[in-house]
């Protein structure tokens, strides 16, 4: 392996991390590193000040780029639109968990949707990334004060709806395994007391599949929902816990076969927002059961 291939290798899960927070697709980020490697291969590398910057900048561009057309085509997307999830067996390690637990999740990618592509990529490079702001400025080509600007209006619009209460990855676990076996049950007084009042179901079936087209609300209907479920597919129901975005979550399958990737927002003692993957397109990636 050559000295340039052993470069990109080691800054390869840095520009997924950019293009995946950017795109919240894996196949659209996995792309853009495509296209990263494929112009880096080409171009004269040696007399690079610094191969980090200039594969990060190729890197935000493409997807900016490929953000602006993804714009276009979400605005006649059927029903709401969510992240692609990344689902693994098992947690990475500690300082792994503690990074992505902010900004990785569903949620968090979720709400990301509300910025511009310009603004979305100069706050994840000094937020997320720790990005000083000159490689911002010069990755957005824009001035410092620019970048400034564009990262202080992206906070402002994000600062009311990131989740307020942090919870210990133990106790999460420990809610979402009682709630799956409440909801495989369906035990209807069960679900209910898991559930916060206000609780919120936001799904994405992407036209696929049949989904709500708009935001479910209030313990009562969610629970009955879930419960629902339950008896239309009593025997053949399974959650079974996962790592979803660097969280933990659920995977539900019916007869065997993976119906939804879930992820959900809690403060520890009750659940008050749940993501439902439900489009078999971003379902792909998931292992079957």
């Amino acid at each position: 392996m050559d000295a340039a291939t052993q470069t990109f290798d080691r800054l390869r899960p840095r520009l997924m991390g950019i293009a995946y927070r950017m795109l919240g697709s894996v196949a659209e980020a996995e792309e853009v590193v495509q296209d990263a490697w494929l112009r880096w291969h080409e171009s004269a590398t040696d007399a690079l000040q610094s191969a980090e910057a200039w594969l990060v900048s190729v890197v935000t561009r493409l997807s900016i780029d490929r953000l602006r057309a993804a714009k276009v085509r979400r605005e006649h997307y059927v029903g709401t639109w969510l992240p692609e999830p990344l689902v693994s067996d098992s947690p990475d390690s500690p300082e792994q968990l503690l990074e992505r637990a902010d900004n990785l999740s569903v949620a968090f990618l979720a709400l990301m949707e509300r910025l511009t592509p310009e603004a979305r990529a100069a706050f994840l490079l000094r937020e997320v990334f720790d990005a000083e702001y000159d490689e911002v400025a010069r990755v957005l080509v824009k001035s410092e004060a620019a970048c400034r600007q564009l990262v202080h209006r992206a906070k402002e619009q994000l600062r009311d709806e990131r989740p307020r209460f942090p919870v210990d990855r133990a106790t999460h676990e420990r809610l979402l395994q009682s709630f799956a076996q409440a909801a495989m049950k369906g035990d209807l007084k069960e679900i209910k007391a898991l559930l916060s009042e206000q609780v919120e179901l936001v799904g994405d079936g992407g036209g696929k599949v049949p989904n709500f087209g708009k935001v479910l609300r209030g313990r009562d209907r969610l629970a009955h929902l879930y419960y629902a479920v339950a008896r239309r597919a009593e025997g053949s129901l399974q959650m079974v816990l996962a790592e979803v975005n660097g969280v933990p979550g659920l995977l539900r399958y019916v007869d065997g076969v993976l119906e939804s990737v879930q992820s959900f927002e809690t403060d520890g003692q009750r659940i008050l927002r749940i993501h439902s993957q439900r489009n078999p397109d971003k379902l792909l990636h998931v292992r079957p059961l």
